[in-house]
């Protein structure tokens, strides 16, 4: 199969930040539409942050071997960022390599000036393509606003990881109690569990100091399983965490792919991928 590029164009300004201090809510937070699991919240939730998403155009191209400004044969340049995202990478806790589908960025909005936050990318095992093809054909506009779609993706028993890359330093506290206030939300009453669940995440990110450049890997291994790596240093070389609740696992996953993503131009770069993919 094909090396897949997804360039995508923004248009935002940029202002130089060292380290960003603000409420930890704005890294992750966004309204988002009825969730699909029977535990979450079945109405918006009230804690909303002031992010705003760029408009974007995406395009997506099946690349063998040629380079373009926006990505080489081993790279995706995520273009709002400048981030590179390598197009196929293995990580710790399973041997199959995984394949980019997309790339896209997080802002923070103050006034009218963007900020941006971490930049993202989604790799899945090829296999799970096997069990998108009721979607052949289907265009990037109705993938991305079809949920049943982003659902098969996550109930495939086969891995999938977000790769976040830090665009400016961030501490461990600030960004867990961000993700934290995306998750809870969505949980209606936690089970004993979710709880535990939920601790061991917290712990990974308790006094540690996330600079700019630090890669958080996200990886799904099942629905109720997921693991948690994070490097300073290019590519994680082990696993910090390994979180087992379905619960926390697929808010977390909502948080990205669900109705009212919290990085649009993410979802919008996924659907286009698939969309050339199952064409």
């Amino acid at each position: 199969m094909a090396a897949i590029s997804t360039p995508i164009c923004f248009s935002s300004l940029v202002i130089p930040c060292k380290t960003w201090k603000t409420n930890s809510s704005h890294l992750f937070l966004g309204k988002f539409a009825e969730p699909h699991a029977k535990s979450f919240r079945n109405k918006p939730c009230s804690l909303l942050s002031a992010f705003s998403a760029t408009r974007i155009q995406p395009h997506f191209t099946v690349k063998a071997s040629s380079s373009s400004s926006v990505g080489s044969a081993e790279y995706t340049e995520e273009p709002a960022t400048k981030v590179k995202f390598q197009k196929s990478l293995s990580l710790p806790g399973y041997s199959s390599p995984l394949s980019l589908l997309g790339t896209g960025y997080r802002e923070k909005v103050f006034a009218i000036i963007g900020v941006k936050v971490y930049a993202a990318g989604l790799y899945i095992n090829q296999s799970i393509l096997s069990k998108l093809n009721a979607w052949k054909g289907k265009g990037a506009a109705n993938i991305q606003e079809d949920s049943s779609l982003f659902d098969t993706i996550y109930q495939a028993p086969s891995e999938k990881s977000l790769k976040i890359v830090l665009v400016r330093d961030v501490d461990g506290k600030t960004f867990w109690d961000a993700l934290d206030d995306a998750i809870s939300p969505r949980i209606r009453i936690p089970t004993p569990v979710d709880e535990s669940a939920l601790s061991t995440f917290r712990s990974i990110f308790q006094g540690r100091n996330l600079m700019k450049g630090t890669f958080i890997f996200l990886t799904w291994l099942d629905p109720s399983k997921m693991l948690v790596s994070i490097s300073v240093d290019g590519l994680p070389s082990g696993v910090d965490a390994t979180i087992e609740s379905e619960n926390v696992t697929f808010a977390l996953y909502d948080v990205f792919f669900g109705g009212a993503p919290v990085s649009p131009s993410l979802k919008a770069s996924v659907a286009t991928g698939l969309a050339t993919i199952l064409k």
